[in-house]
């Protein structure tokens, strides 16, 4: 035994005798793989095992318990890294003689000695977390080789080459994860040793191009960093466990956490595995593998493999892989006990596992096993088969498929490959799902007429968008806009029709005028093609690919039909017109709970009637032109009616303030002064009168959009207050619901219709308005001679309401809660403001956790909501209750509803088949 090995070997014996005393002295932060019991044991449950000692590390000693072949290794736990990160990153007292203890274990196992040069122990250090977290934390191979183990190695395997070749990575991984050495000054450093010997792969270096390369990648270490590379492997242990420890805290980590909703408390294990080599010869590879096809689900093994490699060399992409079925050519004997263990393992956790795995000289060694990522397709066909196949039941199956999962089943997707090879020049608001490509239309009728007329794909690019672009939105392929929260015009109306959407781009420069936009230097002209990607916020240049995911699969439509059997809350839906009602019931909506008769009024042919009723100037003609509104409005109710027939239909009366329904201030004010300059270019006595005229227009219209005005119109004249000082107006559409409702009945529909008014803050102001209403309807009832059951109802979307809800349920028969505008007034907060600016800020300083916006607060608005459901059933014990804000699409928020103990939640269409399976996962988390 060498001088280095000598000193190493016994001082081990002897911290082995101490890393037992200071176990039973302190706490235990070092678990070999065969202590798996004792884990377990300790925090009485699996899930406990895998918060201590990761997911990796669990597995891999579960494995081992199991008796599949993983090399001997053992786990620093995740209550040592927090301890680390706690005590100013120093280890615990006890934890490195732990280490060294459980080191001498592993010598013993292996028959091997850690830096002994004629029989060294060679070993991996890697992180592991409670959640997998692929490629977001570090990984060191190799630790333990240094110039004097290299020469041992040599002399034992007679391969210079595979030394030197596990002696650079060494060299490699240890400069960049822990001196953080930037890779790159690597990388390139073997990129120019190809050039110099020839060569085009890694594969094809010689043993002297990678001992050269070893030297100058230790050159490298000693430039850029204040040490040597260390030849010390036990400093080399100490300073790579350190490192895993780090890496929990950097900042690629933190980003992952972050939107995969993963907690930064858990902390990571450390994994050390005795190294097992891939690159030894022809004998040797290794590989990555799934249990089955991670893209469509299918049943089969599906992954990569190398000859001659490392495990690195598979996933880094630097030599081409060989389908995983090829080793069944290559080594059936190793691939028949591979497939043994992959359904063994799949068995054993009742789940599609991705492998990793190393041949070393005929040896099958498994290096991990992890609960497999998969696609959407993937996951839903692999919870029915293994339904199918008695491995779990249908409840695990519902809790296995995520909402977001079900979400892309809704929306054509950019496709995978192109979204890698371009890069986003612009990020926004994920508001409304999937993939959109188009020409760019600044305007809505630009973007109605190139789309109905020219048959081009249009994006449509607003600053913000208002309720008189909807017809341009609704020819638009996806919307885009520079300004705007979540709860914003344009996010609300993408999700109601299914548009893809990203909004708040606040670097996005939108010159209306110029008909450009502007980010930087770069410069996009209308008519340019651009691809957004409402799911993760992205906008790219240029017309990428697509995919259509199809909602037919049979697999997720079985998953939905067992969330159907055991969710307890109703799915209703938000819809205005029959075309959305019937996409609704596709769908699997059970009613509609909220109908917008506003949007019904925005429609061209309707909306100079609308404006005429606004600017008349006696009663006489407003009623007239009310009366004018009337039969578009039975029409569209008769067509909801029927598409929805024996399911119940909730009615919102006229909501916004009058001023929405005419042109803004600021553009009539510059409209007038144009025009008013443009007089003095006039040469003939038409042309001055044509101005003229439409100077009087305008300042008629500015006269009324003046008199109107209001400083905070959503807190204003509008809803259940416009239609106390208009009766006129609600009893029209109370008319015509009833006359729609009669008409269908006749036909053999089912009808159930339900009046809802909006805004109330006193008892008062609803008893005014019901009576009025419910009197038109017993008149209409009474004209059609024909009874039909109906229920009148209110919005509770002012805190007010909420808290009188006793009193409101003696004269409401449903509530409704509201609660884009109860968050709002809760809150004091402008939903359409605030996510581009200050609430962005107290959402990354940890002031709030939630977008109230995006989900319940509910702490608030969520305490409000509670009082009022219990209040209004003391005064109306069977009072039905639902939600119909953009919240109840949302799965935290319906996990809220169902513990508040709603009938229903109501959302846009398109998200109605994601709000049945979150229904059905928060009646299961019971």
């Amino acid at each position: 035994m060498s001088q280095v090995a000598d000193t190493l070997a016994e001082p081990a014996e002897a911290i082995a005798q101490n890393g037992r005393k200071s176990q039973a002295a302190g706490p235990k932060y070092v678990y070999l793989f065969n202590e798996v019991d004792e884990a377990e044991s300790k925090m009485g449950s699996w899930d406990g095992v895998r918060a201590l000692l990761g997911g990796k590390g669990a597995n891999l000693a579960d494995m081992a318990r199991l008796g599949v072949p993983v090399p001997p290794g053992f786990t620093v736990t995740t209550a040592a890294c927090n301890a680390y990160l706690d005590a100013g990153k120093k280890f615990p007292a006890g934890m490195w003689e732990q280490e060294l203890a459980a080191l001498h274990e592993i010598e013993k196992a292996a028959g091997k000695t850690f830096g002994d040069p004629d029989n060294p122990l060679l070993v991996s250090c890697r992180s592991g977390a409670k959640f997998s977290m692929p490629g977001m934390m570090d990984t060191i191979l190799n630790i333990g080789l240094n110039d004097e183990v290299a020469e041992g190695m040599i002399r034992l395997t007679g391969d210079a080459r595979f030394v030197y070749d596990a002696y650079r990575r060494l060299v490699q991984m240890f400069g960049s994860v822990v001196l953080d050495v930037d890779d790159r000054v690597f990388e390139d450093v073997i990129t120019a040793q190809k050039l110099q010997a020839g060569v085009e792969t890694d594969a094809q270096l010689s043993a002297d191009d990678w001992q050269s390369v070893t030297d100058r990648f230790k050159k490298i270490v000693r430039k850029h960093t204040p040490i040597e590379f260390p030849q010390d492997p036990i400093e080399q242990l100490q300073m790579a466990t350190e490192a895993v420890f780090r890496s929990w805290n950097g900042k690629r980590a933190i980003d992952y956490r972050n939107a995969a909703g993963i907690r930064h408390d858990l902390g990571t294990a450390v994994n050390i595995v005795t190294m097992v080599f891939g690159n030894m010869g022809h004998d040797s590879a290794t590989g990555v593998a799934m249990s089955r096809n991670a893209s469509t689900g299918e049943p089969e093994i599906e992954g990569d493999f190398l000859i001659n490699a490392q495990g690195e060399d598979v996933v880094a992409g630097i030599r081409a892989t060989q389908p995983i079925s090829n080793l069944a050519a290559a080594m059936p004997e190793l691939y028949a006990e591979f497939e043994q263990i992959a359904h063994k393992l799949e068995q054993h956790y009742r789940n599609m596992q991705d492998m990793e795995f190393t041949i070393e000289r005929g040896k099958l060694w498994l290096l991990q096993t992890r609960d497999g990522k998969r696609t959407a397709q993937a996951e839903v066909r692999i919870a029915v088969e293994m339904v199918n196949e008695g491995l779990i039941g249908k409840e695990d199956a519902v809790k296995r498929v995520q909402p977001a999962q079900v979400d892309f089943f809704l929306h054509p997707q950019l496709d995978a490959e192109a979204r890698r090879k371009n890069k986003p020049f612009a990020f926004g608001l994920n508001v409304s799902p999937g993939a959109a490509v188009g020409v760019v239309a600044f305007d809505a009728d630009i973007a109605e007429r190139w789309a109905k007329e020219g048959g081009k794909k249009v994006i449509m690019a607003r600053p913000e968008t208002k309720p008189d672009d909807v017809h341009g939105m609704l020819a638009a392929e996806g919307i885009l806009t520079s300004r705007g929260g979540r709860t914003s015009h344009a996010a609300l109306v993408a999700r109601q029709f299914g548009k893809p959407a990203v909004v708040g781009v606040s670097a996005l420069e939108i010159d209306l005028d110029g008909r450009q936009m502007c980010l930087g230097d770069l410069i996009i002209k209308e008519g340019e093609w651009i691809s957004i990607d409402g799911t993760e916020g992205k906008v790219y240049l240029g017309k990428l690919p697509t995919v259509i995911p199809d909602m037919s699969n049979p697999y997720l439509l079985q998953i939905l039909s067992w969330a159907d059997e055991i969710r307890q809350l109703g799915v209703w839906a938000n819809a205005d017109y029959p075309q959305d009602a019937q996409r609704a019931r596709e769908y699997g909506a059970e009613g509609i709970g909220l109908c917008r008769t506003e949007h019904m009024f925005f429609q061209p042919e309707r909306m100079p009637i609308v404006q005429q009723m606004i600017m008349a100037k006696s009663k006489t003609v407003q009623k007239e032109a009310i009366n004018k509104l009337l039969p578009f409005q039975r029409a569209d109710f008769e067509g909801l009616f029927r598409v929805m027939d024996g399911l119940p239909v909730i009615i919102r009366l006229l909501d916004p303030p009058l001023h929405e329904f005419l042109p803004a201030y600021e553009e009539l004010i510059q409209s007038l002064a144009d025009l008013k300059m443009g007089l003095q270019h006039y040469h003939t006595l038409s042309e001055m009168d044509a101005a003229l005229e439409q100077i009087n227009i305008k300042q008629t219209y500015l006269e009324r959009v003046s008199a109107l005005r209001e400083i905070n119109p959503m807190l204003g004249t509008r809803g259940v207050r416009l239609g106390i000082l208009i009766p006129e107006l609600t009893r029209m559409q109370v008319r015509a619901i009833f006359e729609a409702a009669c008409k269908v009945a006749r036909e053999g529909v089912d009808v159930h219709p339900e009046v809802m008014i909006p805004l109330i803050s006193h008892v008062k102001e609803l008893q005014i308005q019901q009576e009025t209403l419910e009197e038109e309807a017993r008149a209409v009832m009474e004209e059609q001679d024909i009874e039909i059951s109906y229920k009148f109802g209110t919005m509770i979307e002012i805190p007010r309401a909420a808290l009188t809800a006793d009193e409101v349920a003696e004269v409401a028969q449903f509530f409704s809660f509201g609660t884009n505008d109860l968050t709002q007034t809760t809150f004091g907060i402008s939903r359409d403001d605030a996510e581009s600016g200050f609430l962005m800020t107290y959402l990354s300083q940890g002031i709030l956790q939630r977008n109230p916006f995006a989900t319940i607060d509910a702490k608030g608005v969520g305490r409000l909501m509670k009082w009022a459901v219990e209040a209004g059933r003391r005064t109306r014990p069977d009072l039905e209750v639902g939600i119909c804000g953009e919240h109840g699409g949302d799965p935290e928020s319906i996990a809220l509803c169902h513990e508040m103990g709603l009938n229903y939640v109501s959302c846009s269409p398109f998200r109605v088949p994601i709000a049945r399976l979150a229904a059905a996962h928060a009646a299961l988390a019971e």
